[in-house]
Formats: structure tokens, C-alpha cells, sequence
């Protein structure tokens, strides 16, 4: 089935902390939030661009990103919530999708948004460290966290969980506690954002003041893919790795320090590619005690992450002692998604394969 959001982005409304990343007014400035008499008119155009042909299965929600929804003014909440309740019970749309802080879920505020045609609720955790909670200016602990996913899951509704790394008081031992705490929630999806300086933030002065330390790119790849990797162990779906490189973010001096990359979220499959190709080319030296020139081979669709950016994967495989060389890597469209195969530099199709779940139980083992 096919997923289609209607974004409506609502930047910071109903926000009450101050968060030590987050510069509210120059998101605000560039993306003001439109009035809920508005929105009917953008989810309608929005609507006339999806695919219709018969047979297509798709989900559609509207999505409002950017704020904390249930912690908008009561009235504002229903007008948002209301004003698409005639695309509800035409059929146009399957739900809504709001974005909000766990602090600001209890048992009426869920009970309301499921009468009103939620479906799918994204809390901004960031962390379930107290420390790195604190030190970030969030205003809640983990297990403020743990008991509104917790409620959340017993109404019913989709829970999107959205982490970030490189907080202040973040280190790599951190993320993999709040990735093994996420696993326990059992979120139906996640987003990954590295943390970016902002200009006119706290943490901003923090790295003026040489009291903060960004992540370097290399670091924030290698972190954010082992993180990827179990969730996807987990079967929980990573929807988002790297912040969207918004308008805002590409205007000179905003992003002051941090692994900002436009197509971030590929640099991360790329790392799990190259992992999985040297876990192939270990495991076909050892079945077939060959050390010569081999060819691999993946789907169309990964072709460009297993070769890595300017071939970089392959640049690193082939600089490794005790492997083979690769001399090149071959499309071939009997593999699956996330499957890699290998061979003789020769051959036109693999003798051996490795599916990433395979991987996935050889990784983590």
C-alpha cells in the first residue's frame, strides 16, 4: 500500500518550552501558520495530485507538522480537526496526523482526537536519557515519554516516535540506550534527526562559549545507521533520517555548525549497504575459499547506495586486506529489496546472496 501525507505545517504553535536547538521565530518567519479556514483548500489541491488509477491501494493522511498540537488552544484544535471532517466521511482521506510533546498527552486529549479523526500521533522524544532531556530544555523525563506511548497505543492509534542525536550531554552509548528503549515501546515508525546549530538558539551560544561540540558528519552517519539497522532488526520502520533541507536551512548562516547534508538519510543507507557487502564477501571467502576478483550484485533501486556516494563503498571494500576485489557491481532484478548477491568477476549471476534480514541476525548476533 502507498502512503501519502498532506503536509500542513503549523511551526511551533502551541509550543510552550524554549528547546536549546530550536529557533522558533526564524522557522515561523519563513512558514507562517495558515489559518484552519485555509486548509480545506490545500488538502483539495493536494488531493487532485495523487494517483488515481483503479486498483492503486494508498492511505492518505493530513499531517500537521511543526507544532505540538495538543497543546494549541482547545477552539484551534477542533477548527484544524473539524474543517476536514467533510474529506473523512467522503473517503477522501483515511485520518490525520498530528505531531506533538508527550507531555501534552492524557487520556482526555487522546479520547478527543480519536473521535475527531486522528489516526496517527508522532511524539517528539528526542531522548530517553533524563540527563540529555534536561540539558536540552525539554521539560520531561523518559518516563513522561514511556506513558504517553503507552496510552497512545492502548486508543488505538499509530505511534511515530521522533529521536535526535548529538544532543547536549549526548554520546554514542546514550542513542544506543534510547534505541533499545524505543525497540521496548514498539513505535510503529521513527524519524532520526542529527542535531544542527542554529543560529539565535541556546545551542548556539553553548558552541560559541566552546561548551558544545557538534557531530562531525562521518560520526552522525555511523550512529544514525546503527541505529537503522535495529530497528529495522525489529521490524519498526524508519520513515526519516536528517532534517529536510528546508528553505530556512540552505539561507547563508542559519545552519552555523553540525552534520547537515541535503541527502543525509541516503548516507545512512549507504553505510548499512557497505556493512552488509563486507559481512557477503567475508562469508564467501569462508563457502568458497576464493580470494580473487568477484562481482556483486544488487536491485536497480540499490544500486547507487551499494556503490556509495563518488564509489565510496567500493573504495573502502576494496582497500581492506584478506578481501577480494570487486571489479564491479551488477544490476540483477531477481533480488529483493535490500538483497545483495556475489560471484566470480566472470559470472552473470550471483552463487551466493544475503538478504538483509540475514544479515540483520549475523550483525547483531
Amino acid at each position: 500500500m502507498r502512503h501519502y501525507n498532506i503536509p500542513i505545517f503549523i511551526p511551533h504553535l502551541g509550543c510552550p518550552f524554549n528547546c536549546i536547538f530550536c529557533n522558533q521565530k526564524n522557522i515561523a518567519r519563513h512558514e507562517p501558520a495558515p489559518e484552519p479556514s485555509a486548509v480545506p483548500i490545500m488538502v483539495q489541491r493536494a488531493l487532485e495530485t495523487i494517483p488515481a488509477a483503479a486498483g492503486l491501494e494508498k492511505e492518505v493522511e493530513v499531517a500537521y507538522f511543526g507544532g505540538s498540537f495538543t497543546a494549541l488552544d482547545k477552539r484551534l484544535q477542533e477548527h484544524y480537526l473539524w474543517d476536514l471532517q467533510s474529506f473523512l466521511d467522503a473517503g477522501s482521506i483515511d485520518g490525520i496526523r498530528i505531531s506533538t510533546r508527550p507531555d501534552f498527552i492524557d487520556h482526555s486529549i487522546l479520547r478527543f482526537l480519536l473521535e475527531n479523526g486522528v489516526k496517527t500521533i508522532e511524539l517528539g522524544v528526542q531522548s530517553l536519557k533524563d540527563e540529555v532531556l534536561e540539558s536540552s530544555g525539554r521539560g520531561y523525563t523518559a518516563q513522561t515519554v514511556v506513558n504517553a506511548c503507552t496510552m497512545i497505543k492502548e486508543y488505538g492509534f499509530k505511534l511515530g516516535v521522533q529521536l535526535m542525536i548529538g544532543l547536549p550531554g549526548d554520546n554514542y552509548e546514550n542513542d544506543m540506550e534510547t534505541t533499545i528503549g524505543t525497540v521496548s515501546i514498539a513505535p510503529d515508525m521513527v524519524r532520526i534527526y542529527p542535531v544542527l546549530v542554529i543560529k539565535d538558539t541556546g545551542l548556539e551560544k553553548l558552541y560559541l562559549q566552546g561548551r558544545y561540540t557538534p557531530m562531525g558528519l562521518e560520526e552522525a552517519v555511523s550512529i544514525c545507521c546503527e541505529m537503522f539497522l535495529r530497528f529495522q532488526q525489529k521490524g519498526i520502520e524508519v520513515i526519516r533520517m536528517g532534517l529536510h533541507p528546508a528553505e530556512e536551512l540552505r539561507e547563508e548562516g542559519v545552519v552555523i555548525a553540525g552534520p547537515f547534508h541535503p541527502a543525509f538519510g541516503e548516507l545512512v543507507e549507504q553505510e548499512a549497504f557497505k556493512k552488509q557487502a563486507r559481512v557477503l564477501l567475508d562469508n564467501y571467502i569462508s563457502e568458497k575459499n576464493l580470494y580473487s576478483e568477484v562481482k556483486l550484485y544488487s536491485s536497480y533501486r540499490d544500486l547507487s547506495k551499494m556503490i556509495g556516494q563518488k564509489r565510496t563503498n567500493l573504495s573502502y571494500l576494496n582497500l581492506l586486506d584478506g578481501l577480494p576485489v570487486i571489479k564491479r557491481v551488477q544490476v540483477d532484478e531477481q533480488l529483493r529489496k535490500d538483497e545483495l548477491g556475489i560471484g566470480p568477476a566472470g559470472s552473470e549471476e550471483p552463487e551466493s546472496k544475503l538478504s538483509r534480514t540475514r544479515f540483520l541476525e549475523i550483525y547483531f548476533q
